[in-house]
């Protein structure tokens, strides 16, 4: 049996910080993990800047609910889900995804959670454990699943390198350079064929 796991924002959806950046004006929220390697260094740095600026969980909130999926991204999804099981496996936060989720038709999502004090602070978070994607990954293969993965940052890498089959979607040019091993496409209609190339190799194995 087969599995895809596959990274939310940047494949499905657009990336939230950005879109949150480019709503309050607030350029350094634009780093994401196709910038800055390191998680826990990133989100130390965004929480540093909500609390400068006093932006809380609703203020971020306001914004992801104007998000909409990606184009063709739900079509995506529905084809993928006839043709094997899929997880997202993202390092968002259960407080941000909602909304993203429901207008993907809900597939099955493991990410992080915020802490947020009774003013809609956010004081921290938890992820679920760490190095997750990885383990979402190894963990299925000790089910016997043979799992293809999919992402476009360096989040993802460790979660593509334990698949099967690890494949890039629209990521950045220095996650390319660096990581030239997976195959890379921009475009879901090519994905489909990339998947379904790699989906029936693994039933012939």
């Amino acid at each position: 049996m087969h599995i895809v796991c596959s990274d939310m924002e940047g494949v499905f959806v657009p990336e939230i910080w950005i879109n949150v950046a480019q709503i309050t004006g607030i350029d350094e929220l634009r780093l994401t993990t196709r910038d800055i390697s390191d998680y826990n260094v990133l989100m130390r740095k965004r929480l540093g800047i909500l609390d400068e600026h006093g932006l809380t969980l609703a203020d971020i909130q306001k914004v992801i609910a104007t998000m909409e999926p990606l184009e063709g991204a739900v079509e995506f999804l529905d084809w993928l889900r006839t043709r094997t099981r899929v997880i997202i496996v993202s390092d968002t936060f259960v407080e941000f995804a909602d909304p993203l989720i429901a207008k993907l038709k809900r597939p099955t999502l493991f990410c992080n959670s915020l802490s947020v004090d009774p003013n809609g602070r956010i004081t921290g978070y938890n992820l679920r454990q760490q190095d997750g994607k990885r383990k979402v990954a190894a963990g299925l293969q000790s089910m016997n699943f043979k799992v293809v993965a999919m992402g476009d940052s360096y989040n993802d890498i460790t979660m593509l390198q334990t698949a099967e089959k690890g494949i890039l979607f629209r990521p950045p040019e220095n996650v390319v350079a660096e990581f030239p091993e997976f195959p890379v496409t921009t475009d879901f209609d090519d994905l489909k064929t990339i998947l379904d190339e790699a989906l029936t190799s693994l039933d012939q194995n």
